[in-house]
């Protein structure tokens, strides 16, 4: 199979990229702005980190790191 790359299709690929990249940044600036705003509540934002983590996981995942986790801290008599 035979495909010419044309300067237009390639053009697209990269302003769709460029549009991309700039909304990632923005969204990443959001994500900043409301960090800030939880620690100017008083929250902890290693916590909340934490808990955003943890909520990506799936449950099975979770509750093996928990076991885990638990293990080693009996184990160092935490």
């Amino acid at each position: 199979m035979s495909y010419e790359i044309t300067a237009a299709e390639l053009r697209q690929y990269i302003e769709r990229i460029e549009r991309l990249e700039e909304e990632k940044k923005s969204t990443a600036d959001d994500i900043k702005c409301v960090y800030s705003e939880a620690k100017g509540q008083g929250y902890d934002n290693k916590i909340v980190k934490q808990i955003i983590r943890l909520r990506r996981m799936e449950k099975d995942a979770r509750d093996e790191e928990e076991a885990v986790l638990d293990t080693y801290k009996k184990a160092l008599g935490l």
